[in-house]
């Protein structure tokens, strides 16, 4: 396991910083606000240009207005392919009555049991269509 998080260690090529806009609509879903700029050649002006990254959150710990670090990760869904890594700032409740956010060793941990669940339904399908 330890060459996985090695892997993934080096995956992690950036860590973006931002702010939890929407929580509580989608199912361990988050949306979050990273700030940028833009420059504009004609005006020589530097304006706002926020993205907005859907972000897996496993135990649905986050709340609307928690400043967040995310990673990128594996794809989860269509449109999600980061992971919260912890809250920088909370909102409202503090962390220590939310549930926890796991860490890289536990999600790559989960990952894993869920693939080999699906290679053993694999290899029981494919056994049962042999005979």
């Amino acid at each position: 396991m330890s060459s996985q998080v090695a892997k993934a260690a080096r995956r992690v090529t950036h860590e973006l910083h931002g702010i939890v806009v929407s929580a509580g609509l989608m199912q361990k879903t988050v949306k979050v606000r990273v700030g940028g700029q833009r420059w504009n050649k004609i005006i020589n002006k530097w304006f706002a240009d926020p993205k907005h990254y859907l972000v897996h959150d496993p135990n649905s710990s986050l709340r609307t207005g928690d400043v967040v670090s995310i990673v990128p990760g594996w794809p989860t869904s269509k449109h999600k392919r980061h992971v919260v890594k912890n809250i920088i700032a909370p909102y409202g409740t503090p962390t220590e009555e939310r549930p926890p956010i796991p860490t890289l060793e536990e999600r790559i941990a989960e990952r894993e049991a869920q693939q080999a669940a699906k290679r053993e339904r694999r290899a029981r399908t494919e056994g049962e269509q042999k005979e």
